[in-house]
Formats: C-alpha cells, structure tokens, sequence
C-alpha cells in the first residue's frame, strides 16, 4: 500500500496569492498585528531576495520598493484548506486533513486510472494547480515518510519501500516539525539534518530527550507506522473575502465575485460537481457618511445594516462561473445593498451535474443551464414577479392565477426523445389533466360541436351592452357595434366578500355578428362574426369583454 502526500510550500502566502494570482509573480510580505506592532510573519522568495525579513516591522517593509504587502488572512487560508482537501477528494475518497497545509491520500486502486506512481503524483499537483495551489508531492510506503518528504523536497518525489531511510537522510531536522525546546536541544547537539538524528543511539536519546526523542528518532528513519485517519468529504463549498476597502459600487464587486466564483468552480469541477444553489452575504459597513453630508458637517443616523443575503436557485445543477456571475449581477441590480460591502461570502450546496446523450439525428436544443440566466434577463425587465411558470389559484374567481418561479422537473427531463415521450404520454392521458374550474366546464352549444379554445384578453375589453327583455342585443367595443345572434346565460359568480376585492359577475357567452362597414375595424380575427365572453361587474358597474372562442 502507498500512500501521498501533498503538501503547499509558504502556505500564508499561498493563500493570499490565490485570492489575487497576480501577486505570483511579484514580492509578497504579508503582516500581522495592530499598528504600530503589526510586524512581517511570511513572506515569498523575491521578496526574501530583496532583504525582507520575518519580525520586520510594516514601516520598514514598505521602505522596499515594488515590495507589496498585504495582511495575513485567516479567511483565505480557511478557503485555501479547503481547495487543498478537494483536489485529493478529486482523485480518491480516502483522505487524511493531516493540517492546514498537508494532505495524505490513500492511493489504493488508482493505478488503473492514472498509471504508475509518478503519473499519479503529477496528476495530484496539475489538480492542486487548477484549484490555485503550487504544491509539493511525496508518494512513500508509509503516511510519515510521505509528509516527511513532501516537506523537504519539491516537485514529484517517490520512494520504493525500504528507501524511506535514505532518501529522508540529507534532509533538515526541522522538517519533522519537532517541539521548541527539542529544535533547540538539537541545535546545540550540532544535529541538523535527519540522518545524524538517525544514527544516534536510541537509548541515550530517550534518556535526555524523552518520548519526543524517540519518536523523531523513528520518523528521522522513515520507520513510523500509522493509519490513515480518513476525513469526511465536505457538501457544502465556500469561499470567502474580506475587503481591505469596503466597495459600493457594482462593477468593482462583480470583479471580486467573478474571482471567488472562479475558485468556488474549479473545486467542484475536481470533484465532479456542479451546484444547483448559491447563496452570496455581504457583511455592511455600519453605518457610512455619502461625501455631501460630510462637507456639510451632517450626521446621517442610520440603523446598522448588518448583513445582505441573496440566493440563486437553479433548474439545473451547472459550474459555469461566468453565467453565474451574471445572475448575481442580475440580481443585485434589481436588489441592491443597502451600504458598503466589507466582506464577502460565497457557500455553494453541491449537486450532481446534468448527464445526457445526444443523438446523431436528433436536433439540437438549447442549453438548459443557460434557461436560469435567460429567466432572471426576463424578469429584470418585466419585474420579478411577471416572469415564470402561471399556476392555477384553488378558487372560483374567474381568470385567477399566480405567477411562480419555474424549476425543472428534473435533469433527464432535458434530454429530446425524453421531452417527446413525455408530450406522447400527456396526449393520452386526458384524466392527468388539472381540475377544470366551473367556467371551464361550462360548453355552450358551439363548444360542444366544434372543439374551440378560449383566448383571453389581458386586461379585459370595456364594453356597452344594449340589453332587451333581460338579455343582451347588441355588443359595442372597440369602435366595433354587433348584433347578438345567440346568447347562453347568465351564470352568476361571486365570492370573497370579506376581502376589499371580492367579486360578484353576470357571464354571458353571445355570438355576435358585426356590421359589414365596422367588421375591419374589429377584434375579431375570423371576419365578421365572432364567439366571446362577456360579463357584468356589479362592482364596477360595467360590461366587459373577457376573451373570443378560437
């Protein structure tokens, strides 16, 4: 059994230069502490080249030129774990957190998918590079000898068993992370690297260093044996920011989503998944002056905004970073924060993406997971409510619904020759149907010898009525008048007398043949005659049009 371990060289580093790729390529120091003790704690090998040293203070850090400093992050080192823990869960599910900047991975079973050990261990530092890190790669026989190398050595670095002792011999001592006064006891003895601690007797060791020293006396030899203590693998994946600035305005914002938005990506891309929820907060700067109310010397009392919130559910699971910062865009746009933004959160629930198989002769159709982006551009136009799937209201008030969000019934629901099963089957199921309310049931004589359908018209047509002897004669709309050959009614509605808009209806289904001289002029399509419902609003007092018989 192998097992490897990976391993990320300056981890605070790292972790900010992830954040910010450019900095990889320019002298990074970063520094911890409030002013004026806020003092340099890591930094990259350029800027170790140009002089900086660890415990330099923040002033005399700043002397170096083209030196850029940022504050340590615990934020970004968090996020960055987690992006380290991922790219081993990318390749096999049993995984060892062995600290913020280690992993060991049991590699069992993965050369039939990846090759030989070098292969595998290359495989681990391109998927560890594609979630943002540069890392280390040690495959040994034994978990300890493996983190011991992943330390002391960069790049790829296998051993066979049995050269654990070797390989590990010209390495520091203090890659074996030993305790303080241990280091220093060392130090002293003139033992510096893991061979001369190896050739040590054991005996004499205990006995002036205690456990500790016989335990890196044993790791020194590459001989420590233990078990994988296997981690459990994350649901949810977050990436967070704190901003330095707070930032207002949209397009700095969007810049800094698209960054987190990329990463958040590229860790579910390595465990093959996609997410089918994003929920983004925005920790708000208390309270904030605009530069008006400053000049003018006017305190603006404000109540602390706390926290913002925005979510996005998608049909269908997806890890396109880019149409997904397009619908936070969106939606930010239409809902705005509040004040300034001082920190950013991005938690995505992991789902399984969408999985189908075209067809050589089958047409194409358009990406589904592209209809959220297509529906959010809808509703920012036509408002949030007016845009999705119309439901039916479970009451007796003609021509009632409601709007809801539309959600797709499932992945497989996307593929073609599903779609046309689906249609085949809904053709022959009639009972499937909704319940039909009891305007629809109604069928007067020319429903029921032709099979017509009903139009409505959004917002009803205004209408005169002549009415003789209690029914109508005549229809007059739309600068149109027709006489009214046949009449079916009245059925009588009314309902929700409790509410302010409760209804009371007279419906009438006429069929009306317009005068030759006004029919080009009417509604009706057909030509000079036509089917339609109309209705009297005791309410409002008033005849209506409320839709034509196709």
């Amino acid at each position: 059994m192998a097992f490897a371990s990976i391993f990320v060289p300056n981890f605070r580093v790292q972790a900010v230069a992830r954040a910010e790729p450019e900095l990889r390529e320019r002298s990074l120091a970063l520094v911890e502490g409030a002013p004026p003790l806020c003092n340099v704690v890591a930094l990259n090998e350029d800027a170790r080249r140009m002089g900086v040293e660890i415990g330099m203070t923040k002033t005399n850090a700043e002397q170096f030129a083209g030196l850029e400093v940022r504050a340590r992050s615990e934020t970004l080192e968090k996020s960055a774990h987690a992006a380290l823990l991922d790219a081993g869960w990318s390749v096999s599910p049993r995984i060892e957190d062995a600290g913020e900047d280690e992993s060991v991975i049991d590699l069992a079973g993965l050369g039939s998918l990846f090759g030989g050990e070098r292969e595998i261990g290359a495989e681990l530092a391109r998927r560890a590079l594609a979630c943002g890190l540069q890392v280390n790669v040690a495959i040994a026989g034994n978990i300890d000898a493996a983190s011991i190398a992943a330390r002391g050595r960069r790049g790829v670095t296998v051993m066979a068993r049995g050269e654990e002792a070797a390989r590990l011999r010209d390495l520091p001592v203090r890659v074996l992370r030993p305790a303080v006064e241990t280091a220093e006891a060392l130090e002293r003895w003139g033992v510096h690297t893991c061979g001369a601690l190896a050739a040590l007797p054991v005996p004499e060791l205990s006995e002036r260093l205690g456990q500790e020293g016989v335990r890196l006396h044993e790791l020194a030899r590459g001989a420590s044996v233990r078990s994988l203590h296997v981690a459990a693998a994350a649901e949810f994946f977050e990436e967070e920011m704190d901003l330095d600035d707070a930032v207002e305005e949209l397009d700095p914002l969007s810049f800094l989503l698209g960054r987190l938005l990329d990463q958040l990506c590229a860790r579910l891309a390595a465990r093959a998944l996609g997410t089918a929820s994003i929920r983004a907060r925005f920790e708000l700067q208390p309270s904030f002056d605009d530069a008006c109310d400053r000049r003018m010397e006017i305190v603006r009392e404000q109540n602390p905004p706390g926290e913002y919130e925005a979510e996005l559910r998608l049909p269908l699971a997806t890890r396109d970073a880019k149409m997904l910062l397009k619908l936070l865009r969106l939606r930010l746009q239409a809902h705005p924060p509040g004040a300034p933004i001082q920190k950013i959160m991005l938690t995505a629930e992991a789902a399984r993406p969408r999985a189908t198989q075209g067809g050589l002769f089958l047409p194409s159709f358009p990406d589904p997971e592209k209809l959220e982006l297509t529906i959010a551009r809808i509703a920012n136009v036509v408002g949030e409510g007016n845009a999705g799937s119309p439901e039916i209201v479970d009451t007796h008030r003609p021509g009632a619904f409601r709007m809801r969000r539309f959600e797709a019934a499932g992945a497989a629901d996307s593929d073609p020759a599903t779609i046309r099963g689906a249609q085949r089957t809904f053709l022959r199921q009639d009972e499937a149907a909704p319940p039909r309310t009891t305007a629809q049931n109604r069928m007067s004589a020319w429903d029921k010898q032709t099979a017509v359908g009903f139009r409505v018209f959004r917002p009803e047509i205004p209408a005169r009525v002549e009415m003789h002897e209690g029914r109508p004669v005549a229809v007059i709309f739309q600068g149109a008048r027709g006489e009214v050959r046949t009449a079916a009614g009245p059925w009588r509605t009314s309902g929700d007398w409790w509410r302010q808009d409760e209804w009371q209806q007279d419906e009438w289904d006429v069929e009306v043949k317009f005068r030759a001289a006004a029919s080009a002029n009417a509604t009706n399509a057909r030509g000079a005659w036509g089917m339609y419902r109309i209705y009297y609003d005791a309410r409002r007092e008033g005849w209506f049009v409320r839709g034509i018989y196709d």
